[in-house]
């Protein structure tokens, strides 16, 4: 019941924060969703250091990881969002925004992981 409730817990913070971050980036006219594409990179990135320090340090237990890692990163980052979204400027034909979206969330996420895991093994 504790992992349910500690992954809870991150999932409504990491939520609120996800809604935050969509505050601070309206989509532009081409339909390239800002606001979903910083959540998902930044939590990339977060959970890349999440994963890196729990490898390099015995503090991060495995509770403070599910909390941080499945609960708020799972309701931070917004991958249902993404899809929904793309699907969207497939209907409306706009195929560039999509690929470019897609390709760049994609890409620039994995690289987002990498460096999180990356910068706890030189901290």
């Amino acid at each position: 019941m504790k992992a349910f409730l500690l992954v809870g817990l991150g999932g409504f913070i990491g939520s609120i924060c996800r809604y935050a971050t969509s505050l601070l980036f309206v989509r532009v006219p081409s339909g390239f969703a800002w606001g979903t594409w910083t959540a998902n990179i930044a939590g990339c990135l977060i959970i890349g250091i999440i994963y890196g320090f729990s490898e390099k340090f015995e503090w991060l237990t495995p509770e403070w990881r599910l909390f941080l890692a499945t609960g708020f990163c799972g309701g931070y980052t917004t991958f249902s969002a993404f899809a929904y979204e793309n699907l969207e400027l497939l209907e409306a034909g706009n195929y560039w925004t999509f690929s470019v979206y897609s390709i760049s969330s994609f890409a620039v996420g994995l690289l987002a992981v990498a460096a999180g895991v990356f910068l706890t093994k030189i901290l």
